[in-house]
């Protein structure tokens, strides 16, 4: 059975109760103060829309938040198991500290007993979560306007070249470059043929696509290129829009996508994501129909192209494109989500209520049209081999 996250308004009202019932199952990040905290927390709450919710501390510390002294969330949730309170206490007391393996074996643990502990309640090893600490904290401060090397302070970091090679690594930029810039943010939305992930800053959505799509890295290094910016893990609101849109999208519901998308490409481009943008769900065209409705009848070819130029994946939906002979063509998240998407949308236009049709009725059509859609590859997989 799958567990349903309550909605942001159900857990900042929890949090402002300070309900018990939360207690370890979700935490609250605080994007004004960069710190996250358990729901039952007495520090003074936050404003709603400053408020980001997770359900795990790894997803917390990847975001870049830090852990609250107050309530102490990371101790908290370890508690039961000594080996784990001791090391979260070492790292509360010291987050800019460098640790290694050797460290963790002088204050008498076995590694492998340590990184079982830790990934068995965190989901991520000690020495990561230290690791990240560090991280965080240095490009928060870079971002804040500090220079290079009271961002490397910050971070614990004794060596300013392992502090840039740790940064770029991080981030995919230098830590000059960061300086009082703002960071894209990336999150992954899971749908039922696969997991995407988002990348977007506070105003726009720049990437989305499905994870294992084969040209993902360099399309990041290309959008880092372009932006000037590093990309972190995290949150943003135009990131939670993409993932209410998407999921609407795949329950069946045909409400359009709103959300906003940062202007890449050349007008030519843009042009032809807008003529995707304008063809119904349930509906297909070619290239050659998408270059006569432009009025470049010739330049079916660069249609193609920008076609496959395009980096938000559904929102501007390339897989409504096909062959004149209606072939199904190319798909960089493959041939086979392809064919599931058209289907999802040819079933999702058949459900569509209609004048003498209940909600009622209407829920049960779309039901039985979602039950028979084919399934997914890793599915079809899973099954074989159980």
């Amino acid at each position: 059975m799958l567990f349903e996250k309550p909605d942001h308004d159900t857990l900042y009202d929890a949090l402002i109760r300070r309900d018990p019932a939360h207690d370890g199952l979700h935490f609250v990040c605080v994007t004004s103060t960069r710190v996250f905290c358990r729901l039952t927390c007495s520090a003074r709450k936050p404003k709603s829309e400053n408020c980001i919710f997770e359900d795990t501390i790894a997803a917390c510390l990847g975001a870049g938040f830090r852990p609250c002294k107050r309530c102490r969330p990371m101790l908290h949730h370890g508690g039961a198991d000594p080996v784990v309170t001791g090391l979260i206490e070492a790292l509360e007391a010291d987050p800019g500290r460098r640790w290694s393996e050797q460290d963790v074996i002088a204050r008498g643990h076995d590694p492998s007993t340590v990184r079982r502990a830790f990934n068995r309640r965190f989901g991520m090893r000690f020495l990561e979560m230290a690791r990240l600490r560090r991280l965080s904290s240095g490009a928060d401060s870079l971002s804040g306007g500090e220079s290079v090397i009271e961002a490397q302070l910050d971070a614990g970091y004794g060596s300013g070249s392992g502090f840039r090679a740790a940064i770029t690594r991080l981030l995919g930029t230098a830590p000059a470059a960061l300086r009082g810039q703002a960071l894209l943010k990336a999150d992954f939305l899971e749908t039922p043929i696969g997991t995407m992930v988002a990348i977007a800053d506070e105003h726009a959505l720049h990437l989305l696509e499905f994870t294992d799509r084969p040209a993902l890295s360099s399309e990041i290094t290309r959008l880092q290129a372009r932006q000037k910016q590093g990309v972190m893990l995290g949150k943003t609101p135009i990131i939670e829009q993409t993932r209410d849109e998407i999921a609407r999208y795949f329950d069946g519901e045909d409400t359009g996508f709103t959300v906003r998308l940062a202007g890449h490409g050349s007008t030519f481009e843009r042009d032809v994501w807008q003529a995707l943008r304008s063809i119904p769900a349930g509906e297909t065209r070619s290239y050659s129909r998408i270059a006569a409705d432009l009025v470049r009848k010739s330049a079916v070819r660069a249609v193609a192209r920008a076609n496959g130029a395009n980096q938000i994946a559904i929102i501007i939906p390339c897989h409504r494109v096909i062959g004149a002979d209606g072939s199904l063509t190319g798909y960089g998240g493959g041939l086979w989500r392809k064919r599931w998407l058209l289907e999802h949308e040819r079933r999702m236009a058949l459900s569509l209520p209609s004048a003498s049709a209940g909600p009622a009725e209407t829920s049960a059509l779309h039901t039985r049209n979602m039950k028979s859609l084919p399934m997914p590859v890793a599915e079809r997989s899973r099954q074989t081999t159980d």
